[in-house]
């Protein structure tokens, strides 16, 4: 197997295990969740700046990884605005 296969197959893995645990998970849970996939996109868009970044990086790559950095940007963007709405929905009318 070329290493874009079994790239592809760990790529395919995951992503039905994930669905599958996410799927699963009791919506109590949800917030604490969410916040760790918040830490997860926040590791990818450093990891994207580092493949976008490289000195001997290719034009795929840099374009690959200015999409990622896009992409896991917002994402993690995102799950904060979620993750913040969600919260103030347990807070009393007085906290807020």
């Amino acid at each position: 197997m070329h290493s874009y296969e079994v790239g592809l197959w760990i790529f395919l893995l995951a992503a039905f295990l994930g669905f599958e645990l996410i799927r699963r998970v009791s919506p109590l849970l949800h917030t604490p969740l969410m916040s760790l996939t918040n830490a997860i996109s926040s590791i990818a868009v450093v990891g994207a700046i580092l493949v976008a970044g490289h000195k001997d990086a290719s034009t795929l790559a840099k374009v690959l990884g200015c999409l990622a950095v896009t992409a896991s940007t917002i994402n993690a963007v995102g799950g904060y605005l979620i993750t913040d709405r969600t919260l103030k929905m347990f807070k009393k009318r007085g906290e807020r």
